[in-house]
């Protein structure tokens, strides 16, 4: 059942806390050995809370699952990472947990993800693999794909992930599940493990627009403890939601409908485009001229940041460390060879290139410059249309296995959602439909939203009505 359903079987005393849980507990006994999208969950801790749970709170008693680069105090944050699942536990909560807590959820599960939530189909994760609950043989998307397949199986009421370049919206997509990330400062980084924090932004995903919008209003707001969280005030994320779309302009990009996306996935985009139009919504073509740069810039400035970020598991503080180096340089060699997984020492190695003397600025400095483009080609299209619809990726889900030997391929299924990133905006999928791919019947396809910064009610109101 949907966030918005179970709060109100516990309002009505129809069920408790306690029981959901242990109700999910035995769903991820029965169903997860298939999935694997939880890494690990502390039922005993979570029944702890639960028989404190205020259910006049917004989210009393619910229980939600966290990704595993999101630190909830005295639990694992592996990040998927062999460099993390030894022996860290979290010293403390992150900021969104905080308000979580605050809001009466209950953090219940730490979900599987590509490691340190570099890639896009939860294969990159070094202790596990996710399979999508719609076809076990095909990927669930990521890097958040353990929170996304998790909604899917129905393991989970509802959870957190992260979006960096659409790891919350991809994984959303391809599982058939609503995936919100929020405005770049809209919701606190504090906590989460940075991957390329210009970029990296905390949202949920959930069942339903309802669910995402209660979650939002609930981690949503100014945070002191994170320099780039935005000291804005925070709308009531549900008092207009049900509005429709009457009166709106909905911009099409020409560039996101191009020659490579899948027939099947463009035919069930443009149903539900069709159905907005007959909901009262204008349908505008516009132009986001940058778009073609988005992927080379994206790829230079992540791994960049990645590079700094990730600096600090060196095998001195925390996490991994080698058995009788030679010397401390021996140390920090020998601890990050064996703690990393080959991608993450891909983009280490990239990011640290175009951070080198005498690439600076014929790399990191250029992309900055592209990057400002891209976030003007989208304040001049938010100037005529009210959001922005498209695909989320160019495709649906494809087996387990099938984009190893080619890293790049893989970078470029993110074409329609990191730009998003790069901007700053915020952005959601919703689950449009379904159709046939690569000898699978009925997977899913997801519909992207995309709103003008701090949007989010906007974005929402648009997603709502487009819901199936």
């Amino acid at each position: 059942m949907t966030l918005s359903t179970l709060r109100q079987k516990f309002l009505a005393g129809e069920t408790t806390p306690e029981a959901a849980l242990r109700d999910l507990a035995n769903d991820i006994a029965t169903r997860d050995k298939q999935t694997g999208a939880y890494l690990s969950h502390d039922l005993e801790s979570a029944l702890a809370e639960a028989s404190k749970a205020d259910l006049s709170l917004p989210l009393g008693g619910i229980p939600i699952g966290i990704k595993d680069n999101i630190n909830v105090l005295g639990q694992p944050c592996t990040c998927g990472s062999k460099f993390l699942a030894e022996n860290y536990l979290s010293p403390y909560d992150a900021t969104v947990i905080r308000k979580l807590r605050a809001a009466g959820a209950i953090p219940f599960g730490r979900l599987n993800m590509d490691e340190f939530a570099m890639g896009s189909a939860t294969e990159n994760s070094a202790l596990q693999t996710t399979r999508n609950p719609h076809d076990h043989s095909r990927i669930p998307g990521g890097s958040s794909g353990g929170s996304a397949a998790a909604v899917a199986d129905r393991t989970a009421i509802a959870t957190l992930g992260s979006d960096t370049g659409g790891s919350i919206r991809q994984p959303a997509s391809h599982c058939g599940v609503v995936g919100l990330k929020p405005s770049y400062g809209r919701v606190s980084r504090y906590g989460l493990v940075a991957f390329a924090s210009s970029l990296d932004q905390i949202g949920p995903l959930t069942q339903s627009v309802e669910d995402a919008a209660m979650i939002l209003q609930a981690i949503a707001g100014f945070d002191p403890l994170d320099s780039t969280s935005l000291d804005v005030p925070v709308p009531d994320y549900l008092a207009n939601l049900n509005d429709g779309v009457k009166g709106m302009k909905l911009g099409l990009p020409h560039e996101y409908f191009g020659d490579g996306i899948d027939p099947g996935v463009r035919h069930t985009v443009e149903k539900t485009i069709a159905k907005l139009r007959e909901l009262g919504a204008e349908i505008v073509d516009i132009s986001l001229p940058h778009t073609e740069h988005a992927v080379a810039t994206y790829y230079i400035i992540a791994p960049a940041e990645a590079s700094s970020n990730l600096s600090r598991f060196d095998g001195i503080r925390y996490g991994h460390r080698t058995k009788q180096p030679a010397d401390i340089a021996d140390l920090y060699r020998k601890s990050r060879e064996e703690g990393f997984g080959p991608e993450v020492k891909r983009r280490i190695i990239l990011g640290t290139h175009v951070l080198s003397s005498g690439y600076y600025d014929a790399y990191y400095g250029r992309a900055q410059k592209v990057r400002t483009l891209i976030r003007q080609d989208f304040e001049n299209a938010f100037q005529k249309v009210d959001a922005i619809i498209s695909p989320v990726a160019p495709s649906p889900a494809r087996k387990i296995g099938a984009g190893a030997a080619d890293p790049l391929h893989e970078y470029l299924s993110d074409i329609f959602t990191l730009s998003a990133n790069l901007a700053g905006i915020p952005g959601i999928s919703i689950p449009c439909g379904s159709t046939d791919f690569d000898g699978a019947k009925n997977l899913p396809v997801g519909l992207q939203i995309l709103a003008p910064h701090l949007e989010e009610a906007k974005l929402l109101r648009v997603a709502k009505a487009a819901e199936l």
